[in-house]
């Protein structure tokens, strides 16, 4: 069953509110509407409040950007949601379009729609400063300009959610490896190092790290809503005081930050700041740059802080290693209910799979809340890479097929994210040559060994080349960073040829970035293998040092739609290895039947299929 398609009635509704939109542009003298899917902080996952092109178009994905005209409006996505657009926009008269990165299509297109002397517009407070240079490129060449000072969405939408007022609170100190003073001491260094005066942060997970506090303001994620600034002398975090609880106020207190109300950043900047601004300009929004002082010179360049958060220290990785212990607990006991059940006669469905996973993790110690809304698909479902099952669109796992689940959690010692394909009956052989395909592009990249810094786009190729050698391929990143009780996507290493190697996205030891080569078939199932892994030393030698991945993620990689004849001994030996690794991990906290599935379970392959 397909994602989401609208009923006639919420169709009605978002052609009424792009009705209202296009009245409010032509007050204001616009002859467009941009609306990101974006917040003040340049946030994947975002608070309601900011929610604007969700509310306007029912489009539910993680992202896209929506272009309204006087007579059009269109939805840009990219490879991940071009289904699901199609699904979720039938009858709204909202168009969507392939939105390819790095590729400028959706500036020309505006740009071409425009005529000379017209005005495009978008709210300047959640759009970066590099994505408004970017638009007044193109559109003064066209003769057009661009309106960053009106929010037309606050004009039109009535019930807007308010800002989320959530405790927040420090992170306990058991998991905490570096002090809030000791990090801010080195982030001053490189101001020094860089010549610059001060340092200004939108983006809510560096803040988090820096200031060693989490909250609760953007779901699965455990950050809040605060900007901050960071000299010689002062740092300041922008943040409601009121929201902070009496340990975090005690971390600020002790490292010297002094707190200042959340609304209150334009009007500090406009009086405090003056000389040389460190900023990365992706991540800093238009509104931003303009309350800063006319004078003020600005050093685009990454946070600092990116790097340092993304390479964990030794404690951090200890820990980590501990919550894939607990992790790997809950997904085993899931999976041998959900075989137990299905042994039983039972048909579960897609939302059952959701229900069972999150109470088998909300048992375990540390737990805080999932790392992302889980994504169950089975067989056609399982080809939209980020599908999502609701109450009244869903499928019951039965027959003959995969189930693909990609799931993850928040943990107070690290952040899992994980994904297997399950057969269910008897997968035909064409799915079994492709799940094997697949996990030979995961098993490839995993015992890959590679230069200290080298660009993380560039590993990509090692993923694909077991698909490319069959001419199949996939239209996502092979890897992501991953946060440590934060974001379980976060930079700056991207394992994707969509991105550009440099020396910012260079692989260093203590990054944890995902595996997850797939497949999809329209129509038909997806498939996707995905650990967690950590860049480990491995050997310094007369060509340089070398790092190679330890595997985080622990648990059984389905072995029944394995064909064994596609398999290299090397990789069987990978595989064997992994499984073994799984069970000398969890078997100690494990008894009964479920003990005697993970055992079943990791059986060395030839021993497993021969039973």
């Amino acid at each position: 069953m397909p994602a989401t398609t609208p009923s006639s009635s919420s169709s009605t509704l978002i052609r009424e509110r792009i009705s209202r939109l296009r009245t409010a542009m032509q007050q204001h003298g616009l002859a467009a509407w941009i609306v990101p899917m974006s917040d003040p902080h340049m946030s994947e996952y975002l608070p309601d409040h900011w929610a604007a092109l969700s509310w306007l178009s029912g489009f539910t994905g993680s992202a896209g950007l929506l272009v309204i005209t006087n007579n059009e409006a269109v939805l840009w996505v990219d490879s991940r949601y071009w289904l699901q657009a199609g699904n979720q926009l039938r009858g709204t008269g909202i168009e969507w379009a392939k939105w390819y990165p790095r590729r400028t299509d959706v500036l020309e297109w505006v740009a071409e729609h425009l005529e000379e002397g017209e005005r495009a517009g978008v709210d300047g407070t959640v759009i970066s400063m590099q994505q408004v240079a970017d638009w007044r490129q193109h559109l003064a060449a066209a003769g057009c300009g661009l309106e960053t000072g009106i929010d037309v969405m606050d004009e039109v939408w009535d019930d807007r959610p308010a800002l989320p007022q959530a405790e927040v609170y420090a992170h306990d100190a058991h998991y905490v490896p570096t002090s809030c003073a000791d990090k801010l001491a080195r982030l001053r260094q490189v101001l020094v190092e860089e010549d610059v005066d001060g340092h200004f942060l939108s983006s809510l997970d560096d803040i988090a790290w820096l200031f060693n506090l989490r909250g609760q303001d953007v779901d699965y994620n455990p950050v809040f809503l605060a900007h901050a600034w960071v000299d010689a002398q002062r740092a300041v975090l922008f943040v409601d005081d009121s929201r902070l609880n009496e340990d975090a106020r005690a971390v600020l207190e002790r490292a010297g930050v002094e707190t200042a109300p959340y609304h209150s950043v334009g009007e500090w900047l406009a009086a405090n700041v003056s000389g040389s601004v460190l900023l990365e300009c992706s991540k800093v929004s238009a509104y931003i740059d303009a309350q800063l002082p006319e004078g003020v010179e600005l050093f685009d360049s990454p946070n600092p802080t990116t790097l340092f958060k993304a390479c964990k220290e030794p404690q951090a990785l200890a820990h980590v290693r501990n919550a894939m212990v607990q992790d790997g607990i809950a997904l085993v006991e899931f999976l041998q209910a959900f075989e137990e059940a299905r042994l039983r006669g039972e048909q579960w469905t897609e939302l059952d799979i959701d229900t069972h996973l999150t109470a088998a993790r909300a048992r375990r110690p540390g737990f805080v809340s999932l790392s992302f809304p889980t994504i169950a698909g089975y067989n056609e479902n399982g080809a939209l890479p980020h599908y999502q099952a609701t109450a009244k669109n869903f499928a019951t796992i039965e027959g003959n097929g995969l189930l693909l689940i990609d799931s993850g959690a928040q943990y107070l010692g690290g952040t899992t994210d994980i994904t297997r394909v399950l057969a269910i009956g008897t997968p035909s052989d064409a799915q079994c040559a492709d799940y094997t395909t697949v996990l030979k592009g995961t098993i490839a990249l995993s015992r890959a060994h590679f230069p200290d810094g080298i660009p993380a786009p560039m590993l990509d190729a090692i993923a694909r080349a077991p698909l490319w050698q069959q001419n199949l391929d996939f239209g996502h990143g092979t890897g992501h960073g991953v946060g440590y009780f934060l974001n379980v996507h976060e930079g700056p290493q991207s394992i994707s040829f969509y991105g550009r190697p440099n020396e910012v996205n260079g692989m260093r030891e203590g990054m944890i970035t995902s595996i997850e080569p797939g497949l999809y078939r329209e129509g038909e199932w997806g498939i996707r293998i995905e650990n967690l892994v950590a860049n480990v030393r491995h050997v310094d030698n007369a060509f340089g040092s070398f790092m190679r991945f330890e595997t985080l993620t622990l648990c059984p990689i389905d072995m029944k739609p394995i064909d064994v004849t596609l398999l290299t001994h090397e990789e069987i030996a990978w595989l064997d290895s992994y499984h073994e690794q799984v069970r000398e991990r969890l078997l100690p906290h494990l008894s009964g039947t479920t003990r005697e599935w993970l055992e079943r379970n990791t059986l060395p392959l030839v021993t497993f299929k021969s039973v």
